[in-house]
């Protein structure tokens, strides 16, 4: 009993110390981003590259049914409100399988943003091709990107500030922070916090 024991924590020991070794997957701070082409609930196919005069962007991995996602509805609409003309537009994506969450079907999309008059982008990741290149993992997961010369560079990954229960009481607003900076043409001096939010959902 004693050996099973052991053998169980040695197991849990190693199992831990791989999972900490484990090279992160998709995009990190300082990689360029590809560019997609994904349809907009108004079912016209949205790209970065739809946007030429803008100097970035602000991506937000967002879905219909996550109570994380639902409580930062508005906060994302003022993101937009606020960055948009500044040259920096949210574009959401909801990177559900609806098979799995029947929520976030392309259809409730519409409805959603009808219901919340979104002023961005809403795409539908169909296929689940694109956010596995970002390595998004929550619901929401934002990836702020800066046009250069040489392509969109990722300048911000992670949550959009840090409480999503209760707006008022937000003391760090990571994502506004970050694109300040770029505007201001400053380093992103937090560039990179946890995502907190519902899990992506794909078949197993």
């Amino acid at each position: 009993m004693k050996k099973l024991t052991l053998l169980f924590a040695l197991l849990c020991f190693f199992t831990i110390i791989k999972a900490q070794n484990t090279t992160p997957t998709g995009y990190q701070v300082g990689d360029y981003i590809e560019d997609f082409s994904l349809k907009n609930v108004d079912g016209r196919l949205v790209s970065l590259s739809t946007f030429p005069e803008s100097f970035g962007f602000i991506i937000i991995f967002t879905c219909n049914h996550c109570p994380y996602s639902i409580a930062y509805e508005d906060r994302i609409i003022a993101l937009n409100n606020k960055y948009n003309s500044l040259g920096y537009p949210v574009i959401a994506i909801n990177p559900n399988d609806p098979q799995v969450q029947p929520g976030d079907s392309y259809e409730k999309m519409q409805e959603r943003h009808k219901e919340k008059a979104f002023n961005f982008p809403y795409l539908f990741d169909d296929g689940q091709k694109v956010f596995p290149k970002f390595g998004a993992q929550r619901t929401p997961h934002v990836y702020i990107v800066r046009r250069n010369p040489k392509g969109m560079v990722v300048e911000y990954i992670g949550a959009i500030d840090d409480n999503y229960e209760d707006a008022s009481a937000v003391k760090k607003r990571y994502v506004e922070n970050a694109v300040d900076a770029l505007i201001a043409g400053n380093k992103v001096e937090v560039n990179y916090t946890k995502a907190i939010g519902c899990s992506i959902k794909v078949k197993k």
